[in-house]
């Protein structure tokens, strides 16, 4: 299950505290992935901080209570945008990284 989370600009430093928080734990955002991006790194409001988080149902609803009042999942339509952008510069930088691999 793909989840989108958006939170203002300012409290990405608490964010960050929560994603990062003892990471060998069993439901640690750490064990299972997130990317966070800047709201203008994936052409979205300059205000805003993006969290994209892959993973099981069970671990998207505890997510929903550690974000809490920090961030909200996205729109459907601004969480495709963000997920498409994400991939998108994924794929470039694997395809960089196969170009000198060789």
């Amino acid at each position: 299950m793909d989840r989108v989370y958006e939170s203002e600009v300012s409290k990405k430093a608490e964010l960050t505290k929560i994603l990062e928080a003892d990471p060998y734990a069993e439901d640690a955002f750490a064990r299972v992935g997130y990317k966070m991006k800047d709201g203008t790194a994936v052409g979205e409001d300059k205000e805003k901080v993006y969290i994209y988080v892959s993973a099981s149902e069970e671990f998207i609803k505890k997510a929903d209570e550690k974000l809490g009042d920090l961030a909200k999942p996205a729109s459907d339509e601004v969480a495709k945008r963000v997920i498409e952008k994400i991939e998108e510069e994924e794929s470039t930088v694997a395809a960089g990284v196969s170009m000198f691999g060789d």
